[in-house]
């Protein structure tokens, strides 16, 4: 099973067992009374109160400090199916991981792999590993490029194919 990390917990706020939501995710609609999340691979965390607001959540019916200070620094994981299910995307919008692993093609050419997603600032990139063919020519190992237009061409999510325009040229500049 696979995790995804969205949220940390932060230190405690007050004496009745509030804490901190420092939230690592696109989507805080999923942060609501009643979530269920993973702490680890096997124990699980109810959230017992939110407030989105002032960013403070109360866990597994925890009121007092002593029993909440065991949480700081918890991370809160969520599965790839729960993310599908709770997270609304609209048009044209995806989970980074679905990006993951997609083969990447420009003019037909594959230039290599998405290794992961990153966000620089408010723009999104592709982490490229680029294909072993050109990497026999000399190009770099691997490159970023923005997932917006005008690079952005295409999406298929099922194939597991991505086709960019302009990605070559980042190539060849890297």
């Amino acid at each position: 099973m696979k995790l995804l990390h969205i949220a940390t917990i932060g230190k405690t706020v007050g004496l009745k067992g509030d804490m901190k939501l420092h939230i690592k995710s696109d989507f805080p609609e999923q942060f609501v009374k009643g979530a269920v999340f993973f702490i680890n691979k096997k124990d699980k965390v109810t959230l017992t109160d939110v407030n989105l607001v002032r960013g403070l959540v109360k866990l597994n019916n925890i009121t007092n400090l002593e029993d909440a200070k065991k949480f700081t620094n918890a991370k809160l994981f969520t599965t790839y199916e729960d993310t599908r299910k709770n997270c609304h995307l609209n048009e044209d919008e995806y989970f980074f991981f679905d990006l993951e692993d997609c083969d990447v093609y420009e003019d037909g050419k594959k230039l290599g792999h998405v290794h992961e997603v990153e966000r620089i600032g408010i723009t999104n990139y592709l982490s490229i590993v680029t294909d072993e063919i050109l990497l026999k020519e000399g190009f770099a190992k691997n490159f970023l490029v923005p997932f917006m237009e005008p690079f952005k061409v295409n999406v298929d999510i099922d194939k597991k194919v991505i086709i960019l325009s302009g990605a070559m040229d980042i190539l060849e500049a890297s």
